[in-house]
C-alpha cells in the first residue's frame, strides 16, 4: 500500500466521520464552490437545545385550541380539563425564572410545591362565524392557580450563605379556552340578509 492510498483512506475516514457528527454547517461561503459542502462539526449549547425543547413541549401541549362538539341543549357546557401541575408550574417558571443560576456562585431552588387551583369563570360566548372554523362558539375557562413553595438561594462567593425563605407564594391566572361547533346558520346581526 502506497502513501497516496493511505492518506486519501484517511481523507475518506475523516470527511465521513465529519459528515456523520451530526451538527454542521455548509462552507459553501468560504470556498465559493457551489457543489461542494464541506462539514464541520458545531457545538451547540445546552441552553439553546432545552429552550426549543420547552418551545415544542409548550406548542404541543398547552397553545393549541381544540375544537369540539357542538353544545347539547340538556346541560350546561363544563370546560376541560383544569391547568395540570406540569402546566402552572411551567407558567410559574415563566413568570419568576430561577434555571439561570451559575453553579457553586448563585443558585435558587423550589422545594415543598403546593399548588391550590381553583375555577374562577366558566362561560360560553355566542355563536359567530370564526375565519379557517366556520360557526362556532368560544368557550372560556379562567383558573387561579396560587403555587406555595420554599424558595432556597445560595450563594458561593464572596461571602457563602444560604437564605431559606418558607413562606414564598405566587398567584398565577391560567386561561384555557376551546371552541365548540354550531349546527346550522349563525346571525350575523348588520350583514345578516346582503
Amino acid at each position: 500500500m502506497n502513501i497516496k492510498t493511505l492518506s486519501a483512506g484517511a481523507l475518506l475516514m475523516l470527511t465521513a466521520c465529519l459528515a456523520s457528527s451530526g451538527c454542521s454547517f455548509p462552507l459553501n461561503t468560504l470556498y465559493a464552490h457551489p457543489t461542494i459542502t464541506f462539514p464541520v462539526p458545531v457545538p451547540v449549547s445546552p441552553y439553546f437545545q432545552k429552550r426549543l425543547e420547552d418551545k415544542f413541549w409548550n406548542e404541543e401541549r398547552y397553545q393549541r385550541v381544540p375544537i369540539m362538539g357542538p353544545l347539547t341543549a340538556g346541560g350546561p357546557a363544563v370546560a376541560l380539563d383544569p391547568p395540570s401541575e406540569d402546566e402552572v408550574m411551567r407558567a410559574l417558571e415563566k413568570a419568576q425564572p430561577i434555571q439561570a443560576g451559575v453553579p457553586f456562585l448563585h443558585e435558587r431552588q423550589r422545594n415543598n410545591v403546593r399548588m391550590i387551583i381553583e375555577p374562577v369563570a366558566d362561560y360560553v360566548d355566542p355563536p359567530r362565524v370564526y375565519p379557517l372554523i366556520g360557526p362556532a362558539q368560544l368557550h372560556h375557562a379562567h383558573y387561579k392557580c396560587t403555587v406555595f413553595y420554599t424558595l432556597v438561594t445560595r450563594v458561593g462567593w464572596p461571602l457563602p450563605h444560604t437564605r431559606v425563605d418558607e413562606d414564598s407564594r405566587e398567584v398565577l391566572y391560567i386561561d384555557h379556552n376551546h371552541f365548540h361547533m354550531v349546527d346550522g346558520c349563525v346571525d350575523q346581526g348588520a350583514t345578516a340578509g346582503m
